[in-house]
């Protein structure tokens, strides 16, 4: 019995993510469906004034504000998904544009952005406060007047348990229908900037291509120097250990019958040289991949290296879902790598580690108050670090004025 439960478990807590992140996303799609609203007025205005002549100094503005807010919501939803690839920027002529296919699609998009995406918005946010209302309301409705409506649609006064019970019973209708339908509507808002808002297939997508491949040479050259790192600590360490190991275990077994007191100093020397050895070879397999990550996730992994930091680091964590494997080792690597420099170089008092995912995305900012001056150029330390980010294509920000204080921000994608 105990593999179905778990099967049933598994299913109820994908379906209240999904329905989480389709309320997150229906939210942030309210916004831009009101700014969508906001510039479909503002081209109505223009056109109308355009019969006079006025709307013809009006034009460049509006159509500014469409294209931006069409760039606005490209970011929004890679961050939710799939990246929204831009076409080529519309040319500057105001008749061109106008006749351009970009412009044509990003008007489609902003009235069914500010009419279905407003709406499925606003079912968004209403339908979450309506679920906890109507759920709640016995718990609170003792307290009410005696005309109090009793739903969140209006209808009805509760005036005995049983009418506040019913209310109740509307409340979890609520969060079925929120359950059922929020993925749903989620892409049923999305949908139309996905199909209008990319690149056609005729677009010159040369630029995202060359990006692409700087990024998997990126990629392929971080593996290549983590590859050479390990043979190196394989080679200079654990190595070296274990032949030691192995000429002091020869040599011992030579003096075992003409020197035994000799021959047992000798087993002493071999096991403390094992015993390192395989300290050695723990430290690298941890290097790869740190088995706390497994164990602990990636905050409890972050408050182990702070924990050990020589400078006093605090650690703020806020990551609700799990990263894929690989994201988690770069992020851990990033502050690994940061806090290390932080303890050699720059001379800080405190330091502090702060971690956020949402939107699909981890963000990772590592501060010290130290004397500042970080260069790319000064070690390899930070080429590691971009490298890395870059393998995820991801972005890294250094700002370290002399004097300090250092502040390196990266952001990643959570991947799946």
């Amino acid at each position: 019995m105990a593999a179905p439960l778990t099967g049933r478990g598994e299913t109820v807590a994908r379906t209240v993510s999904a329905a989480l992140a389709a309320t997150r996303q229906l939210t942030g799609g309210l916004g831009t469906a009101l700014l969508a609203l906001l510039v479909l007025c503002g081209l109505a205005l223009t056109a109308v004034a355009c019969l006079v002549g006025v709307g013809l100094l009006m034009a460049p503005a509006a159509l500014r504000a469409l294209h931006a807010l069409a760039a606005r919501e490209r970011e929004r939803l890679g961050r939710w998904g799939e990246e929204v690839v831009a076409p080529d920027p519309p040319p500057n002529g105001l008749r061109l544009a106008l006749a351009g296919p970009v412009t044509r699609r990003e008007l489609r998009w902003v009235v069914r952005h500010a009419t279905l995406g407003l709406l499925a918005g606003l079912l968004g946010v209403l339908l979450p406060i309506c679920a906890v209302r109507d759920t709640t309301f016995p718990l609170w409705w003792p307290v009410l007047p005696g005309d109090a409506t009793t739903t969140s649609v209006g209808i009805g006064t509760a005036h005995s348990w049983a009418d506040a019970l019913a209310a109740a019973l509307l409340g979890v209708g609520w969060v079925a229908i929120l359950l059922g339908l929020g993925p749903g509507m989620a892409r049923l808002q999305s949908g139309p900037g996905r199909r209008l808002l990319a690149a056609g297939p005729g677009a010159d997508l040369s630029l995202r291509v060359a990006e692409l491949t700087a990024t998997r040479a990126a990629a392929l050259d971080a593996h290549a120097t983590e590859l050479r790192r390990i043979e190196r600590s394989l080679h200079d360490g654990a190595q070296n250990r274990l032949v030691s190991v192995t000429v002091l275990l020869g040599a011992a077994r030579r003096m075992a019958h003409r020197d035994p007191v000799g021959a047992e100093e000798l087993l002493e020397r071999a096991q403390v040289a094992a015993e390192e050895a395989l300290a050695e070879l723990r430290g690298v397999a941890r290097a790869i991949l740190p088995p706390v990550l497994a164990d602990r996730g990636l905050a409890g992994a972050l408050s182990g290296l702070a924990a050990d930091c020589a400078v006093p680091c605090r650690i703020e964590a806020q990551v609700p879902e799990r990263c894929a494997a690989s994201v988690e080792a770069t992020a851990y690597f990033v502050v690994a790598e940061a806090l290390t420099n932080i303890a050699k170089h720059s001379g800080a008092r405190r330091a502090s580690v702060t971690v956020r995912g949402s939107g699909g995305r981890l963000r990772v900012v590592v501060e010290d108050d130290g004397r500042g001056g970080a260069d790319e150029g000064g070690g390899t330390g930070l080429t590691g670090i971009r490298r890395r980010v870059a393998a995820h294509d991801g972005s890294l920000r250094l700002d370290s004025p002399p004097g300090g204080p250092t502040t390196l921000e990266v952001d990643l994608p959570c991947g799946t």
